[in-house]
């Protein structure tokens, strides 16, 4: 069993740091925080409708994507992907 979104969003649940030198990440992730502005290169999204339309610009440090991620890959930057 997951644990409560509150959790989760405060970093409670853990998570990965994504940089492009990771390649492929797969997981289950609630929030992308992108620390050094990142260029997304693939990210599949079970609830996040067109999420096809991050791919490819620049996402500023300090933004923070909700939703629920399957798994991201990044061109350049760095994201922490905290576990849903």
């Amino acid at each position: 069993m997951g644990s409560p979104a509150a959790y989760d969003l405060q970093g409670q649940g853990g998570g990965v740091v994504v940089t492009s030198a990771s390649g492929a990440v797969a997981g289950r992730f609630r929030w992308l925080q992108v620390v050094n502005d990142a260029v997304i290169s693939d990210i599949t999204s079970s609830n996040l409708t067109s999420s096809s339309g991050l791919e490819g610009i620049t996402i500023p440090a300090g933004v923070g994507i909700g939703g629920l991620f399957e798994g991201v890959t990044l061109t350049s930057g760095v994201v922490v992907a905290y576990y849903s």
